[in-house]
């Protein structure tokens, strides 16, 4: 499905700015397609390449530091893309010496692996770049797309299958079984690639589990003694997975140590079609018994696109202390803290009085199946 994303008219204002555009994000969420729309609409007035950096032809062309190499296959171009950069070895080498020698040639790199992309670029382009992240498809850009109707037809679709573009609006059967391909092994292609890791298995497992664990706090001792790893092991493994935009951390909040609980983690899945994939479970939201949790994660992921959208900065966190207050979601922006709980059907909460009365707030905001859309959109 071909929807027009917001990050594009961001981008587009630091072009020709003498930066090079970097654009992070899972693989299929559609990376190739924002650089190719963006791409066709200057080709009229500039020079524009796409360049596909899985391919050896353009790998064996981009791995050198050789300027006269590099001119050659530029072509004079003004306008360039990099699919898939994190393929050629020392890319950030590469962009530094493109950035520097040919100032007159825009250029944007995507990647769907940040740890070696951001491992490659990070110091050679201090100063030269300017980076995004492109998630699956946000509630926002489906209503500012289909309009706000048939985006609330379509919530319970979200919550099962998910929102990547080549998933939303195919049939449920045609859905279930392209994201059981899908969380099988393709979007872990570079975990397995750039570090070596042999055992799929091992990973998928992990996956399964933490999987049945979104809403709850996390242990990586005790993950780790149900597939017989390390914590170390757990704890890497965890790190990489999220580096590839497959799932999240969410940590405790806390200004007091002493009375609230700081270090503890909470995982979540940036698309719950893969989540739902991973368990291969796809039963209907009446009949389910983890709907809290899917709606949970539904809130979190969606606020975070919508944040990450508005280019806006801000901290995510959830709370609990050692007499059983909890909050599901904390947002800190500047000095500004939002308490939110989720709840499908529910409209009405307990208040955490300590935590209001720590932390200035007038009440926690309870967000149900009735008013999601006023906090997503």
């Amino acid at each position: 499905m071909l929807l027009k994303r917001e990050l594009q008219d961001i981008i587009e204002k630091w072009l020709f700015k003498d930066k090079i555009v970097l654009i992070y994000g899972a693989r299929q969420v559609g990376k190739t397609t924002l650089c190719k729309q963006i791409l066709k609409k200057y080709s009229t007035t500039k020079k524009t390449a796409y360049f596909n950096c899985e391919s050896l032809e353009v790998k064996t062309a981009f791995e050198t530091t050789s300027k006269n190499l590099l001119c050659m296959a530029l072509d004079n171009k003004e306008l360039v893309v990099l699919d898939e950069a994190q393929n050629i070895n020392n890319i950030g080498l590469t962009l530094k010496i493109i950035h520097d020698v040919f100032p007159n040639i825009c250029v944007i790199a995507s990647g769907s692996s940040s740890f070696d992309l951001i491992n490659q670029v990070g110091a050679p382009l201090t100063g030269r770049s300017v980076p995004f992240i492109l998630y699956p498809f946000s509630v926002k850009e489906i209503k500012n797309n289909f309009g706000f109707t048939e985006t609330i037809g379509k919530l319970n679709e979200m919550l099962l299958t998910g929102a990547y573009p080549s998933i939303l609006g195919i049939s449920e059967s045609l859905a279930q079984e392209s994201l059981s391909i899908m969380a099988g092994n393709y979007l872990y292609k570079d975990v397995l690639t750039f570090e070596k890791l042999k055992n799929l298995n091992k990973l998928l497992e992990l996956l399964q589990l933490l999987a049945l664990q979104i809403g709850k706090e996390v242990s990586y001792s005790e993950i780790g003694q149900r597939l017989g790893m390390s914590h170390s092991t757990v704890s890497k493994y965890i790190d990489l997975l999220e580096k590839c935009f497959i799932i999240f951390k969410l940590r405790s909040f806390s200004k007091n140590p002493r009375k609230e609980i700081s270090k503890s983690i909470k995982i979540f899945f940036y698309d719950l079609g893969i989540r739902n994939a991973l368990i291969q479970t796809f039963t209907p939201l009446n009949l389910r018994t983890d709907i809290g949790a899917l709606w949970e994660n539904f809130c979190i992921i969606e606020r975070k696109k919508l944040n990450n959208n508005l280019q806006k900065i801000v901290n995510q966190f959830f709370y609990r202390n050692f007499t059983c207050e909890e909050v599901d979601y904390i947002e800190q922006h500047n000095s500004i803290i939002e308490g939110y709980e989720f709840k499908y059907s529910k409209d009405k909460i307990k208040q955490p009085k300590n935590f209001i009365l720590n932390y200035g707030l007038s009440n926690i905001k309870c967000i149900n199946k009735e008013n999601w859309f006023e906090f997503l959109m």
